[in-house]
């Protein structure tokens, strides 16, 4: 059993630097990726007969494909079921929508807890009632009509020039003076930075967010824009001192080949986990995914779910994509974990998402993108 396994990973297209993207599958995680099939074979129930070659299921993600291939291909290898995988960067609730009751959609995936309750909202997923998903996700991670599921953990940490001395930071502290003209953000309005604005929202009220979001725009380098890798590039070329950023883009940057561009950049920052003043928390968003409401294949979209929250996938989630696996007991990537141990916020992330709109109303009344 173990082989067809192994030959699925070595055979991957996706273990390559995919320069377009800045996404990196390199080579030497090749031994990695064969001790976790190894491993997921031992851990999930047994194959006694070869699926037949009809059995499919059908993924629409937001999410780069190449992101999500190693769990895939891990359970094609596992299931005998094939995955196909279509990529929407846009409107995905919409193209639902619009295929109507005959859409090949099985299951949806995503990132941001808004865009996952968006698609409860909109009516185009379905409960599943999974004992394997409940005992693998923590409750704050799940819905509590089970209509969509965490798969993985990402925070919005800070970015600061090596040899700046910052120790431990406040999101509240982006706004103080002494930071003037050091702070590189991406746009106000992307949904990264509209969950963060929506949990200082939740946690110190809109009128002291409002005053905290001026003063982080009187304290920019720059435009609000970009991505987040280019804050760590910006830091780098002396625009900036600090950023807000993602922490598993400083994993992808800090794990690419010695000498590339990206290196360069990811070894000029410090990552710093700041923390909410009132919780003592760092901001901490989701992926996840959900059944569509009329999945064809359903009974195999609920077992990539599943597999997706085993071991074998978590482990792939932290090895290839820096973030955190929402399974306790999976170990993180080598190179998250030395930016040091994650205390997730507690406020609960749908309580965050109430205040998307107010965020992004702020973001635009205090003219922080222009």
């Amino acid at each position: 059993m173990f082989l067809p396994i192994m030959q699925s990973i070595k055979d991957s297209p996706y273990k390559v630097f995919n320069k377009s993207r800045n996404i990196f599958f390199v080579k030497n995680k090749l031994s990695r990726f064969l001790a976790v099939a190894v491993f997921s074979a031992m851990s999930l129930p047994a194959v006694t007969q070869a699926a037949s070659p009809t059995q499919e299921v059908n993924l629409y993600t937001t999410r780069e494909p190449q992101l999500v291939a190693p769990m895939l291909e891990l359970f094609t290898a596992n299931t005998g079921i094939k995955v196909n995988t279509v990529f929407v960067k846009d409107g995905l609730i919409e193209r639902v929508k619009t295929e109507g009751a005959k859409s090949s959609a099985d299951v949806l995936m995503t990132v941001d807890i808004g865009n996952l309750l968006d698609l409860v909202d909109a009516q185009v997923v379905q409960p599943v009632d999974s004992k394997i998903l409940n005992d693998a996700i923590p409750a704050r991670l799940r819905s509590a009509n089970n209509d969509w599921f965490a798969l993985s953990l990402r925070d919005r940490v800070l970015y600061a020039n090596v040899g700046s001395g910052i120790k431990s930071f406040e999101y509240e502290s982006l706004a103080d003076p002494k930071y003037k003209g050091q702070v590189c953000i991406r746009a106000g309005q992307h949904p990264y930075n509209i969950a963060l604005i929506a949990a200082m929202i939740a946690h110190n009220g809109e009128a002291e967010t409002e005053t905290w979001l001026r003063g982080v725009k009187a304290n920019l380098a720059r435009k609000a824009t970009g991505g987040d890798r280019n804050v760590a590039r910006d830091i780098l070329g002396g625009i900036c001192n600090i950023g807000i950023a993602n922490a598993y883009y400083a994993g992808q940057m800090k794990s690419a080949p010695v000498g590339s561009e990206q290196r360069i950049w990811g070894d000029a920052i410090e990552v710093i986990q700041p923390i909410f003043k009132k919780s003592g928390g760092t901001f901490v968003n989701i992926s996840g995914a959900a059944v569509a409401k009329s999945a064809p294949n359903r009974e195999n979209a609920v077992k990539l779910m599943e597999f997706l929250v085993s071991d074998a996938a978590q482990a792939l989630y932290a090895d290839t994509n820096f973030e955190y696996p929402v399974k306790a007991g999976v170990k993180v990537n080598a190179v998250i974990e030395s930016f040091g141990t994650l205390k997730p916020d507690t406020m609960p992330l749908t309580d965050v998402a109430k205040y998307r709109k107010r965020a992004s109303e702020l973001v635009d009344k205090v003219g922080f993108d222009q």
